[in-house]
């Protein structure tokens, strides 16, 4: 529950005794997000994976040194952004989040996003694009930002393909690229940034396919 005390430290401190569901049994700590607390710049991905869960930092393993990466190539680095997960726990397996493990997180990341009030909001992956806009499939409008109205905040709305799937797939992988270039763009220019971006809902067989790859996604 939110209070008028609320900080993104108070907020950690019950992420890490956190029992709202049962992820909390077979996780080795929370992963509450870390960063910048008055970041510009938020990335929010699924959930932790192994070595995320290890250590209780976010995108530490594989995919967190893909991201790194990235954001180096873009000229910021981790102290810059904040960044965190729509799951504070890691599933079993890295295994699909469950709809009552992301309704019991809710409200961490809720009250996380109002305290630091960025101006653009990351998501990697579909579960974290599906938290702001639904009815779309990633494969479509990754890359593609959108200014949006979300629980009285107002913010850009940058989704893009989980690591994860880039390591995994090298046609992905250039996508996820290019989307950091689009990124930067829009970093410096957010007036070519309009409330009516829609995204582009044309059809094919390797946007299909890749809907279909990003699915069977797992965390690293």
């Amino acid at each position: 529950m939110k209070s008028s005390s609320d900080t993104l430290q108070s907020i950690t401190q019950e992420i890490n005794r956190c029992q709202r569901c049962s992820l909390y049994k077979t996780a080795t700590h929370a992963v509450p997000g870390e960063g910048n607390p008055h970041a510009q710049i938020v990335f929010i991905g699924e959930a932790p994976g192994f070595y995320e869960d290890q250590q209780g930092l976010p995108f530490v393993g594989r995919s967190g040194k893909l991201l790194d990466l990235c954001l180096e190539e873009i000229g910021l680095q981790r102290s810059d952004v904040w960044i965190g997960n729509v799951l504070k726990h890691r599933p079993p397996q890295n295994r699909d989040p469950l709809p009552q493990e992301i309704s019991a997180c809710k409200p961490f990341l809720d009250r996380q996003l109002k305290l630091i009030q960025p101006k653009f909001v990351v998501t990697l992956g579909r579960f974290a694009m599906e938290k702001f806009i639904s009815g779309v499939y990633i494969s479509r409008v990754h890359g593609q930002p959108r200014f949006i109205t979300w629980e009285s905040n107002e913010f850009f709305l940058f989704p893009l393909y989980h690591p994860a799937a880039a390591l995994r797939n090298p046609h992905i992988k250039k996508d996820f690229y290019q989307d950091f270039k689009r990124l930067r763009h829009y970093l410096d220019n957010p007036s070519e940034i309009t409330p009516t971006t829609k995204p582009n809902t044309t059809q094919d067989n390797n946007t299909q396919n890749k809907d279909d790859q990003e699915k069977q996604m797992s965390l690293l």
